[in-house]
Parts: C-alpha cells; sequence; structure tokens
C-alpha cells in the first residue's frame, strides 16, 4: 500500500517514520528541513565532503567569495530563495542585462538589439515549423532547414550562433542538437531582477542545514526494500535502515547508474531518467590586478570565431568593484575545455580578452575554473529538456515508487522551474509533503 512507509505495528512506528535524504543540494536539505520539522527522524547523506551539492561556494581569494555553482537568484518576486535570503538578512546586489556591451572578433562594436531581434525572429520561426511536425526534433535540426537560416548570409548566420548559445545553450546547459525544438524553454519564470550574493551563495546552505542530522563523505552504493522500509548501503559497506528513502542526486549520477536500486524502477521514471538530458555550464573565473575593461557594464558579449568560445562574460566591476572576469561556456564547449588545465584554461581567457579589448590587456593573477561534467557526483550542471521530453517526463521522474518507500527530488524534477536553485528549493519541499501526507 501507498502509506506502507508511515504504516505498521506500534512497536515498528518509531523506525517506520524515519526518512534517509540522499544528496545535502538544496532539494535534499530542503526536504530534510521541512521532514525535521514535523517530527520525522531525518538522516541526510552526502557524498561530498561538503554540503550545497551544485552550490559551491569558493573562498579561495581572501575576501572574494566566488560560486562554483549557482550564483544568483533569477526573478527575485516570490522566488522561495528570497524569502530564505531575507530570513538570513543575507546582501544581494542587482545585476542587469542592459547594462551590456558586445564586440566581433575583431574588437568593434555589435548592435545587440539588432542581432538579438534578428536571431530570435530566425530561431522562432525554425521553432514554429518544427511544432507542426508530427514528431519532435532538436532545434539545431530545425535550424539549419529553415528558409532563414538558409537564405542568411556568414555574418548572419554568426549572429544567430552566438544568440543561439547565449540565449539556449548557456540558459538550458544542452547543445543546440541536443535541446528539443519543442520544450526547450518550456519552463516559468519569477518577476522581478537578477540578484546574486557578494557574500556567496553557501549562506542560503547554512541555513538550511542548521539543525539537521548530515553525514558528508558518505557515498551511497545501493537503496533496495527491506521489510516496510528501505536499507541504504554505503559505498564502505555500512547499512542504514529507514522508513522511507529520498534521492536528490543530480540527474547525472542516475544516468550513470553510479547507486543500485534493489528493486527495478517504474518504467516511465526509468524512461525519464533515461530521456531528459543533463546539461553543462562551467566557470572560468579571473582575477586581474585591475579594471582593464568598461567598468560600467555587467555582461560582455564576444561574437568571435568560435561561436560558444568565450563569448559570453559578467563584470564584477560595476556592482562590487572588484576586478573579476566570469567566462561562461556551455554543453559542447563546455565539454571541449575540461581537459584544458587552470593555466592553459588562463592563457586561452586572456588571448580572447586581447582580441576583444587590444594587445596590451593584463593577464590575470589568478584562475578557478569547474569541470562539472567531470564531477563524480553531478556529472553535469543541470537538466534540459532533450528531444523527446514533455512536461510529463518530469512529472514521471519525481514521486514515488516502491509502494511509497521511495521518492525523487531535485531540480530535473521539477517541470516548472527546471535548471534553477529555486526549482531544486521547491522541488525538496514539495516532495516532503507528499511524504509526510502518507
Amino acid at each position: 500500500m501507498a502509506g506502507a512507509a508511515f504504516s505498521g505495528s506500534h512497536a515498528g512506528q518509531a523506525a517506520e517514520r524515519s526518512v534517509i535524504v540522499i544528496g545535502a543540494g538544496l532539494a535534499g536539505l530542503a526536504a530534510a528541513r521541512d521532514l525535521a520539522a514535523r517530527g520525522v527522524k531525518v538522516t541526510v547523506l552526502e557524498a561530498r565532503n561538503r554540503i550545497g551539492g551544485r552550490i559551491w561556494t569558493s573562498n579561495d581569494w581572501p575576501g572574494l567569495p566566488m560560486d562554483l555553482g549557482a550564483s544568483w537568484i533569477h526573478g527575485t518576486k516570490g522566488n522561495p530563495l528570497t524569502k530564505l535570503a531575507d530570513a538570513i538578512g543575507a546582501k544581494r546586489l542587482a545585476t542587469s542585462y542592459d547594462s551590456s556591451m558586445a564586440l566581433d572578433a575583431t574588437g568593434k562594436a555589435v548592435d545587440l538589439a539588432r542581432a538579438y531581434a534578428m536571431a530570435e525572429g530566425v530561431i522562432a520561426a525554425a521553432r514554429k515549423k518544427a511544432e507542426a511536425r508530427d514528431a519532435d526534433q532538436s532545434l539545431e535540426a530545425a535550424l539549419v532547414v529553415s528558409s532563414a537560416w538558409q537564405k542568411a548570409g556568414a555574418d548572419d548566420r554568426r549572429l544567430i550562433r552566438h544568440v543561439l548559445n547565449g540565449s539556449v545553450e548557456a540558459e538550458y546547459g544542452g547543445a543546440s542538437s541536443e535541446v528539443s525544438a519543442w520544450f526547450f524553454d518550456a519552463s516559468k519564470d519569477f518577476g522581478g531582477g537578477d540578484v546574486f550574493f557578494p557574500g556567496g551563495f553557501a549562506q542560503i546552505v547554512a541555513h538550511l542545514a542548521t539543525g539537521l542530522a548530515i553525514r558528508t563523505s558518505a557515498p551511497v552504493a545501493a537503496i533496495a526494500p527491506e521489510g516496510t522500509g528501505v536499507a541504504v548501503s554505503l559505498r564502505g559497506g555500512e547499512i542504514l535502515r529507514a522508513g522511507h528513502a529520498l534521492v536528490t542526486v543530480p540527474l547525472g549520477v542516475l544516468k550513470k547508474g553510479d547507486i543500485a536500486f534493489g528493486r527495478p524502477l517504474a518504467t516511465s521514471r526509468q524512461r525519464a531518467i533515461e530521456t531528459i538530458g543533463m546539461g553543462l555550464l562551467n566557470k572560468c573565473w579571473l582575477r586581474f590586478d585591475r579594471v582593464a575593461w568598461p567598468a560600467d557594464v555587467d555582461w560582455i558579449e564576444w561574437v568571435g570565431p568560435k561561436p560558444g568560445y568565450w563569448s559570453q562574460w559578467v563584470s564584477l566591476a560595476r556592482v562590487t568593484g572588484a576586478p573579476v572576469l566570469l567566462a561562461f561556456h556551455a554543453a559542447d564547449a563546455a565539454r571541449s575545455l575540461e581537459p584544458l588545465s587552470d593555466a592553459h584554461m588562463a592563457n586561452e581567457a586572456h588571448r580572447a580578452l586581447q582580441s576583444m579589448f587590444g594587445s596590451d590587456f593584463p593577464a590575470p593573477n589568478a584562475v578557478q575554473v569547474t569541470r562539472w561534467a567531470q564531477d563524480p557526483f553531478t556529472y553535469g550542471a543541470y537538466s534540459f529538456n532533450a528531444v523527446g521530453t514533455t512536461p510529463a517526463t518530469r512529472k514521471a521522474l519525481a514521486g514515488f515508487d516502491w509502494d511509497g518507500r521511495l521518492s525523487f527530488a531535485g531540480e530535473a524534477c521539477d517541470g516548472s522551474y527546471f535548471g534553477t536553485a529555486h526549482g531544486a528549493l521547491l522541488s525538496g519541499q514539495t516532495a516532503a509533503q507528499a511524504v509526510l501526507a502518507l
């Protein structure tokens, strides 16, 4: 029965009113916090030696906390992260896409408004034609056969590729050849602007974790039904038991099969794991001795010789005064750059900046680089709607299995806000309420 995890004899109720949450990211911590508040015995197991998952604030640069994972609250109005930030008094600073500039491969200014209007029109037309088909296809496949693309010259095609990378690939983490033409952007947005934490996103993680029983460096090897509950085996051989297991690990871990399930998952759930894409977005933080670029902009775009490479930048100079730049790489470009050393990445970044701003542009004095696809506890950054993914696919990934003894949560399970920190938080809260309803 669906309520088996929280039913049974009086003698067994104490053990059965217990939940093991696997993963101490936002989804896991949010769920654990709500469950514990209702009197459920909760143990959180985290494979890493730190909590936070894809929230990861580095303090390698004294006085300059750098978020290597999520950085922003995207849309502040009604966002549950805003409420948490308010509760702890976390300082936030606003960045604006209106404070932006763009340069071409020779360092000349690009009319961003014209470029985006033209490119987005071409992409929208290709998508509309794809939606008339009987079967989904990739956005790339829809684009290259469109009449607008066929008629476009080399310069316009370069601009289309640039916009496609910035507004689709960097936004959702999937390559244009992977994302669904039908549903790549089937997500909702909160109103308001974007803000980031100059003190680091980890403040939110620490707040959620307060008072919880969390074990770090405890990677899970297997989960199996046992009696009226579950047995969770750690890689070191230890076995923990509870009435219910809530799995909040990233989709990439589920895709890899790094956690063995002692009973097959529901067919629809297994199909969802296979169908939804695991995207990639990497960061390259660069610190300089001085601000050598326009200090009044937040976003810098480079329509360089190779689309998607060193094309999207954020400057901290205007909002914090810090001589720091952040370069994003997504999807295929991110994967191709991951094997490079930090020093090699810094050199490549410097060459790009010299092409943008001149040969006398200074070299960075420090760099921090992420490689999320190589991370064995994520295998990527966040999920995206790959070809064949529909809103129902994510719904199938969330929810219960094994007669109510096993459930799943995380940003990949949230059909409305997938790929976001607030999506992870909301998914964890939803999962906790569902478990309590048992």
